[in-house]
């Protein structure tokens, strides 16, 4: 394991070659919780966090590392919630009690966590969340049901938002919390999707504990960390998170971190397939190219078109890391845009394809990939917050436009309507 101390940094970005590390440390029969504790011994598993979690690496800095990692096949450092959400939000809130414990092992891959924050009836209303805590001396009482909830089946911990004070109002009485996974009292339910993938879950949660002292940020601020959240999920999603991809799950649930860490190679990473990046244009325009749709001047305008929207992401990321861009929704906008990217690489994907796009598997064409992706396809819109949601953002925090009609900011959560 990797403790605080050895993740301290001593090399500037400008002296460390990461092509010489990798020659000097990568090897395919060393174990994954080796290899990520390598990475992270060395603040490279998450390189553009602040030292001495990271290296405080510019994007185009880490993506030279993934890149780097990929042409020599390296397995990348741990993927998903943990790394993605529960790192960033517990470095911004938590204390440094809280940062000690678990930062380090989210960096080397010791421990796997998830989101608890959606319910069947507070999705894109998520403030109207009804999962209550109680306070019982130095822990918490927790009950009620989570949905859609990644990788909760392998998770250790979860980032959890609860209901602490049902008189104060909406947005004002919910609490944070980082929380125990593998307790009496949780039932993780995993849900199959059209992919035939069971990435996300229901949760169930029945006078679960949490110690006081886990408590990220104040009591009753849950909702201000919570939106930190959901920035760096949205900023993720559209595209701001650069690193080597990861087949192998963390945490001890899994069993992965006692695998030959070059046994993941060709593998769909941990989060599934779906994300669409530069690769999969260069393998769109090839598989064109192989079919001969490459002729078509509508497919050809597609792919200038895929092409271009993944290069104005990638400027908007950087204008976003330089504080160049400041409308106070620039993930929401990444976000929506990935929808759109998502949606228009499987448009063009089926119609290179043809009738080859009805047909999945390892045999078929493309080998299925497309194919996924075409399932896959409606998810962005929906999870991390909707499209519908993100416009509503865009509309009130980027332009300036009048809230949507409703109750008063100050009534007592308990006093309205409830979501069916």
């Amino acid at each position: 394991m990797t403790d605080t101390a050895a993740l301290t940094v001593t090399t500037t970005a400008s002296e460390f070659n990461v092509e010489i590390w990798l020659d000097e440390n990568w090897n395919p029969d060393i174990q994954v919780g080796e290899w990520w504790a390598l990475l992270a011994s060395a603040a490279l598993a998450q390189p553009t966090l602040p030292p001495p979690h990271g290296r405080g690496w510019s994007r185009a800095r880490a993506s030279d590392l993934a890149q780097a990692m990929v042409a020599r096949g390296a397995l990348g450092p741990p993927a998903g919630i943990g790394m993605m959400l529960a790192a960033p939000t517990l470095l911004a809130h938590g204390s440094p009690e809280l940062i000690g414990q678990y930062v380090p092992q989210i960096l080397n891959g010791q421990h796997g966590w998830c989101q608890l924050f959606s319910e069947p009836g507070a999705g894109s209303d998520l403030a109207g969340l009804q999962t209550r805590a109680e306070r019982d001396g130095d822990e918490w009482i927790i009950s009620g049901q989570k949905v859609w909830t990644s990788m909760g089946q392998w998770a250790d911990y979860g980032i959890l938002i609860a209901r602490t004070d049902p008189d104060a109002p909406k947005h004002r009485g919910i609490t944070y919390f980082a929380f125990p996974m593998r307790q009496d009292g949780v039932e993780v339910r995993p849900l199959r999707e059209m992919t035939g993938r069971a990435l996300f879950n229901e949760v169930f949660i029945d006078e679960a504990r949490v110690p006081h002292d886990h408590v990220i940020g104040d009591v009753g601020d849950g909702w201000r960390v919570a939106n930190t959240t959901l920035m760096f999920e949205r900023n993720s999603i559209g595209g701001e998170n650069v690193a080597a991809p990861s087949a192998a799950l963390a945490g001890t649930i899994a069993g992965h971190l006692k695998r030959p860490a070059g046994s993941f190679g060709g593998q769909t990473p941990a989060l599934g397939g779906g994300m669409v990046g530069p690769g999969q244009v260069k393998q769109l325009i090839q598989f064109a190219r192989d079919t001969g749709s490459i002729d078509d001047p509508t497919i050809r305008q597609d792919l200038i078109r895929l092409h271009t929207l993944l290069q104005i992401t990638g400027w908007h990321v950087s204008r976003m890391k330089s504080g160049s861009a400041a409308t106070g929704s620039e993930g929401n906008l990444m976000k929506l845009r990935n929808s759109d990217i998502t949606r228009l690489a499987r448009e063009v994907g089926c119609r290179i394809l043809g009738a080859g796009a009805m047909l999945t598997g390892p045999d078929s064409p493309t080998g299925g990939a497309i194919q996924e992706l075409a399932v896959f396809s409606p998810a962005p819109a929906i999870y991390g917050g909707s499209d519908q949601v993100q416009r509503n953002i865009i509309g009130e925090r980027g332009l300036g436009l009048p809230k949507e009609p409703g109750p008063d900011r100050n009534t007592p959560f308990s006093e309205l309507p409830k979501n069916g």
